[in-house]
């Protein structure tokens, strides 16, 4: 037994210019169709939301209006919190009620950070001095007086 299944999006406008008004006739296309097709059958959730982010795109939404339609979905007074919570941690974001305890933690961070790199560095160096330059000249001039004997 085999299963298909297709999923469309229909979009029809017609648009007819009246004279007279502030509308410019050259900014509108007279008659507008569009069909999107795909297969139903396999799509995921995600796969579904990017199909309906082209629809909305060609019928003339803004991607910043998408993202937020979609955003709308999760974080409303609708949605129960935790579904909220687990799809912040799924995405890394941060809930504004979490905002004062990530920034004490922070700071808490700051502040052991400061402490250490005040402190004496556990590994003392050996007190010579980088190569440089005149180090490296002198090296030459002392390879050379060996080859010279």
């Amino acid at each position: 037994m085999t299963y298909t299944a297709e999923v469309q999006f229909k979009f029809d406008a017609t648009f007819t210019h009246t004279y007279g008004s502030f509308l410019d006739a050259d900014d509108y296309i007279p008659e507008e169709h569009y069909l999107i097709t795909a297969p139903a059958a396999d799509l995921t959730a995600k796969q579904y939301f990017k199909l309906f982010e082209k629809f909305m795109l060609c019928v003339g939404m803004s991607p910043c209006s998408i993202r937020s339609g979609a955003m709308s979905l999760v974080f409303n007074d609708y949605t129960n919190e935790e579904e909220q919570r687990k799809v912040c941690k799924e995405y890394e974001l941060t809930m504004d009620e979490d905002l004062e305890k990530k920034y004490q933690e922070f700071m808490k961070r700051d502040a052991e950070w400061a402490r250490l790199n005040k402190s004496e560095p556990k590994i003392k160096g050996d007190n010579m001095p980088p190569w440089g330059h005149s180090d490296m000249e002198a090296l030459v001039n002392n390879d050379n007086a060996w080859d010279s004997e």
